[in-house]
């Protein structure tokens, strides 16, 4: 081969990367994208992120595909993809816990949410049904907290780990209420609400969709909902603040993220498809269905002002609590 020749081919394998940011949007995605969700299958985070994900994928012209890294309150799979080539290929299901909370809790974390991350758009916040074993002498939260008050330090609550809304959830409701309780991490929904049903938990605060078919079967009991509204999809549920406890209103939110440095247009083509999936009537349906909050023009920008708010709230939040970083 000779070395005019050799030059040719190689400048021409180079000009991927030289390619005017214009063109660079165009020829984005030239092949599958990887959506990690850092959260077990089949919970309401896995579930909304497929159909968000086929939805995206319509739009790209390319699929989106979904993988699931649960661990440690999802920083294990936010660390990978803050380790990911930010070339838009890899996405993040970015939490409350994953970008607010765990850096609070764990300043060992290997990942600064705020520096090694792009916000593309967000997705909504999720409210929590608070449950509780039905052997249990409970039938109101008003009789719960005059239980645990009764009992300091036994009743159990369960989450799906450390520092997610779960657990702030019940953070937040022991310091409205008062009462002591012991929190019970797991790393999945499914065993926690398993072991809730048949009296291994006391009481957990957990997502309508996993939540209600359980209490709707009587395997659970239904004692409030963590919003300022009744859930349309379990309008006999009150609001924890109308059941007598202002104050203990807690929804964790989502929202859609990539590493940093992702060229801007590529954060732009994922945003506009992001949009896109959003306002699709089925996804909209879902999260009326499952008693979720649906963000549906919440930009990257938004999503910056939305962390800037919540670290502080996130911050006191954990500091009352007793919770120590580390």
């Amino acid at each position: 081969m000779t070395t005019t020749r050799r030059r040719m081919l190689l400048g021409g394998l180079a000009l991927p990367a030289v390619l005017p940011l214009p063109a660079l949007a165009q020829a984005f995605p030239a092949r599958p994208v990887t959506w990690v969700v850092p959260s077990a299958a089949g919970g309401i985070t896995d579930t909304t992120a497929r159909l968000i994900a086929q939805k995206m994928g319509a739009r790209l012209g390319q699929p989106v595909v979904v993988e699931n890294r649960p661990g440690a309150g999802g920083t294990i799979g936010t660390e990978q993809v803050s380790r990911a080539p930010p070339d838009g290929y890899t996405l993040l299901y970015g939490t409350q816990n994953t970008h607010a909370v765990a850096p609070l809790l764990f300043p060992n974390l290997r990942y600064d949410p705020e520096r090694d991350f792009v916000p593309v758009w967000g997705l909504g916040a999720a409210v929590n049904l608070l449950v509780c074993n039905p052997a249990l002498p409970i039938r109101s939260v008003a009789e719960l907290v005059a239980h645990a008050k009764a009992r300091p330090d036994a009743i159990n609550y369960a989450s799906t780990g450390v520092g997610t809304g779960q657990h702030m959830a019940g953070e937040l409701f022991q310091q409205v209420a008062g009462v002591r309780l012991t929190h019970v991490p797991y790393a999945g929904f499914q065993q926690a609400l398993n072991d809730l049903a048949t009296g291994r938990m006391d009481i957990m605060f957990d997502y309508a969709l996993t939540a209600l078919p359980h209490a709707r079967e009587g395997r659970l009991r239904a004692l409030a909902v963590t919003a300022t509204e009744r859930l349309a999809v379990a309008p006999e549920v009150p609001t924890i603040g109308e059941a007598g406890l202002p104050g203990a209103e807690m929804m964790g939110w989502a929202g859609v993220y990539v590493p940093a440095r992702t060229p801007a247009p590529v954060v732009e083509r994922l945003a506009e498809a992001m949009s896109a999936a959003m306002r699709d009537p089925a996804v909209a349906e879902m999260f009326d269905r499952t008693g979720t909050i649906r963000w549906a023009e919440k930009s990257g920008e938004d999503m910056r002002r939305v962390l800037a708010e919540e670290i502080p709230r996130a911050r006191e939040l954990i500091s009352r609590s007793g919770n120590r970083p580390g």
